[in-house]
């Protein structure tokens, strides 16, 4: 293994000095690998994943990591890198777009046996005719797994979101895995300049016996997915035990919220909240949003900014509260459904002042003029 120092997770995210790098999104979720004290990351191709995964591949030819192979397929790595959770390794694998769909059985598995597994989603459009471009509409599929989830804006923000994942993942009293999804090609490919920590020190490992639920080793019995015989059972004792575990797994994903402040800041980010438009958005579509307000601002129009960085938990009284004097709520989204949309008119106490445009899809770009069209429209 490389010789790396292990130190306390907030000296490497907030004292530690950093250096530039001017890179893409895909070589930031290798330099956050790199400093993450990974024991197996497990690969299969899928575009526009595929550059990530390659890169962990090399730098665990140099030494940063115990183990790394490429699964059968999606499904497969998906149930790998579970297998390996199960069995006390700190594990990191990543996929997007018809490769989430392939493996989507395994995630609220994940959930269920309580494995904090970190990965990273890089989406892209799963639509027929087939499409390879950017597209979130794989984030609506994802919502009720169980799952902890971070949409990052930026290549800086995939980084930073990834590395502390981990330790948010591995809090006993969250201790469920972490999703951390990024919009393909407008973060993947694109080179940016972004802060990193010194490539010689790391995360402390993984400590298994932290978790609420076993550790799959010579001491315990494999029970961490079948933990008592009548779950298979049709009975009360059955129903109670199933509801009362996902109550628990919803219970855990509400506990990250303090880990989620402590470590990203918090849930979401605002500017200018007191005006009256809001746009309120996640990932890429958060960086149109910046361009069609300054737009804006030199008509005279007043636009404020609520940037959401995690999905699950949802920032339900942030939005609420931020959004509470606005006259209008502007939601764009890099997606069919407006999943987004949806979750913030459930939360707002008007959700009529939320309007769901603009949308784009199966690999569009998303003009600024069409977010400044909806800026003029609810300036009126």
């Amino acid at each position: 293994m490389k010789n790396q120092r292990v130190v306390e997770p907030e000296h490497l995210f907030f004292e530690a000095e950093r250096e530039q790098k001017f890179i893409t999104g895909s070589q930031a979720v290798k330099e956050a690998i790199k400093r993450a004290n990974v024991d197996i990351a497990i690969s299969y191709p899928i575009t526009p994943q595929s550059e990530s995964m390659h890169l962990v591949g090399d730098i665990y030819a140099e030494g940063y990591l115990k183990e790394y192979f490429r699964g059968e397929n999606e499904f497969a790595v998906m149930s790998e890198v579970a297998g390996a959770a199960m069995g006390g390794a700190r594990a990191f694998t990543a996929t997007g777009g018809p490769g989430t769909l392939r493996a989507f059985e395994m995630f609220p598995t994940w959930v269920g046996a309580r494995l904090p597994i970190v990965c990273t989603f890089l989406t892209r459009g799963i639509n027929s005719p087939l499409t390879i471009q950017p597209d979130t509409i794989e984030m609506s599929f994802m919502l009720d797994t169980g799952m902890l989830m971070l949409h990052a804006e930026t290549a800086q923000d995939l980084y930073d979101m990834t590395l502390k994942a981990f330790m948010i993942a591995e809090k006993t009293d969250v201790h469920i895995p972490v999703g951390v999804f990024a919009d393909g090609f407008f973060v993947t490919h694109t080179r940016e300049t972004i802060e990193v920590a010194p490539e010689d020190i790391k995360l402390p490992s993984y400590d298994a016996y932290s978790a609420p639920v076993p550790v799959m080793d010579m001491e315990n019995a494999p029970v961490r997915q079948m933990r008592d015989p009548f779950v298979m059972k049709s009975n009360f004792i059955s129903y109670a035990a199933h509801a009362s575990w996902q109550q628990e797994t919803d219970a855990a994903a509400q506990r990250a919220r303090k880990y989620i402040h402590k470590y990203l800041g918090g849930l979401v980010e605002s500017e200018n909240e007191d005006a009256d438009v809001l746009i309120v958005a996640s990932g890429t579509a958060v960086s149109q949003s910046r361009e069609a307000i300054a737009l804006a601002k030199k008509e005279g129009l007043n636009v404020g900014l609520v940037k959401i960085k995690s999905i699950r938990p949802f920032p339900t009284e942030e939005i609420r509260e931020l959004t509470k004097n606005a006259k209008a709520v502007i939601v764009p989204e890099f997606n069919r459904v407006g999943w987004l949309s949806r979750e913030i008119k459930s939360v707002v106490n008007d959700s009529d002042k939320v309007i769901g445009a603009p949308r784009v899809y199966g690999g569009m770009t998303m003009p600024v003029e069409l977010i400044l069209d909806e800026i003029r429209r609810c300036s009126v």
